[in-house]
């Protein structure tokens, strides 16, 4: 691929007559942020960045040191294929954001996952990840009314958002994202459309776009495309399932040929990193109220805090490894779901992993049975314990590790709780229609 630096960008903007630049970042829970310049401001928006208030943008500054700096980085700079091509085409390009005087902003989520990205690069290593991006097609944002009855890997007649899911590919690939493969969910009008492994902070800007992405196909076909984690009760959620591995060189860290499962030493505390920290990431890895309605036994999504190769009701999975597929090598953390804030959520995974590592962390044996079979005390006698059952439960976890604190960075660790303890306020006082349509009638 053509290495983009400023000079590429800037004929890119004159050869495809562009003229809005819109210039994206993300806010500490995830949400996309943009404004657009035009193609005469541009030039200096390379160069110097662009002046925005922050003061407004959640976790972001205070009134009183409001100006930030969003710097384009070119690397990311893509025509938007759903904006006019022919005369006055638009343009994307993520920013860092930073401060007045041009150093990094500690509230930047791409600051601090470049950050985590560098503490790997010293040890030797570069992060690769691949996440499974699952959503829900429905008629609209008012009511989760799906369009379809399939099952898993459906085809027609059944599936009929099958034209959906091709055009988001063909979207995605025209805006320069590989796609593998997509196809129907396990639950009603649920579909997935996986990307192809890359660099982690390419794949967060990715990961960003596919969400806009697939919710804009939709509302150009009339429908309503939701990453909500649990939209409907008593279905599968919606999670994303994050294949990761290390490199050194092009050479796959994780795989061993004579080890154990194929998996090197390194791979081995990489895991055990991964699930010593686990219960105290998973309120950056599901951070959202609903998020806890997903993760419970039964629906597919992990509870349970133990590894294997084949046993999909274990949190971290193995994938086979296949003869001469090496760089494949790769673990799976099956608790994350859609709506996370993909820059942090691959902080915490790469900072926990590494731990692992540093410290030589013992993996326990794997699990292959059915955990959701067995009984507290079958479970308690093999080691195996549970994530957090709700987002306060995870708060209190996240409180007490310094990990999650130094792989995030004080500003941004202090203002993603506080934010999280007002959300799980207003939902703990909030008066639900369950509990109207179960004691209204009787108490």
């Amino acid at each position: 691929m053509k290495k983009k630096n400023k000079n590429y960008v800037m004929e890119q903007v004159q050869k495809k007559k562009v003229k809005f630049i819109r210039l994206w970042f993300t806010d500490i829970l995830g949400s996309l942020k943009s404004f657009a310049i035009t193609s005469s401001e541009f030039e200096t928006a390379l160069e110097d960045g662009m002046g925005f208030d922050g003061s407004s943008i959640e976790g972001f500054a205070r009134i009183h040191e409001s100006d930030m700096i969003a710097m384009p980085d070119p690397q990311t700079f893509q025509i938007i294929p759903w904006r006019p091509k022919e005369e006055h085409a638009v343009a994307r390009m993520f920013c860092d954001v930073l401060q007045p005087d041009g150093k990094p902003y500690d509230g930047c989520p791409r600051w601090a996952l470049k950050r985590n990205l560098e503490e790997a690069k010293k040890m030797g290593y570069d992060f690769y990840v691949g996440p499974e991006l699952e959503y829900f097609y429905f008629k609209s944002a008012e009511c989760p009314e799906g369009l379809d009855m399939g099952g898993y890997f459906d085809l027609t007649p059944l599936d009929v958002a099958s034209d959906l899911r091709r055009e988001t590919v063909l979207t995605l690939e025209n805006i320069g994202i590989q796609v593998e493969y997509s196809h129907h969910e396990v639950a009603p009008s649920q579909h997935e459309i996986d990307l192809r492994y890359c660099e982690a902070l390419k794949m967060a800007d990715n990961a960003m776009t596919y969400r806009l992405v697939v919710k804009e196909v939709a509302m150009q076909h009339g429908v309503y495309a939701s990453f909500m984690p649990k939209p409907i009760y008593g279905e599968n959620g919606s999670g994303m399932h994050v294949h990761q591995s290390l490199f050194k060189g092009d050479k796959n860290a994780f795989f061993k040929k004579n080890g154990e499962y194929y998996l090197s030493d390194l791979a081995k505390h990489y895991i055990a990193g991964i699930l010593n920290h686990i219960p105290s990431m998973t309120s950056i890895l599901n951070q959202w109220v609903n998020s806890y309605k997903r993760l419970v036994p039964g629906y597919e999504a992990p509870v349970y805090i133990s590894w294997a190769k084949k046993n999909r009701s274990a949190l971290v999975r193995v994938p086979e490894y296949k003869p001469g597929k090496e760089k494949s090598t790769r673990i799976e953390l099956r608790s994350p779901d859609p709506a996370c804030n993909p820059y942090l959520a691959f902080s915490v995974m790469l900072a926990a992993g590494l731990d692992g590592i540093k410290n030589k962390t013992s993996l326990l044996d794997p699990v292959e049975e059915d955990i959701y079979e067995m009984n507290y005390h079958e479970r308690e006698n093999k080691g195996i314990n549970t994530l957090p059952s709700n987002l306060w439960e995870a708060i209190k976890r996240t409180e007490e590790s310094d990990l999650v604190r130094k792989a995030l960075g004080d500003h941004i660790y202090e203002k993603f709780i506080d934010n999280k303890k007002i959300e799980w306020d207003n939902y703990r006082t909030r008066v639900s229609n369950y509990e109207l349509e179960k004691y209204l009638p009787i108490l």
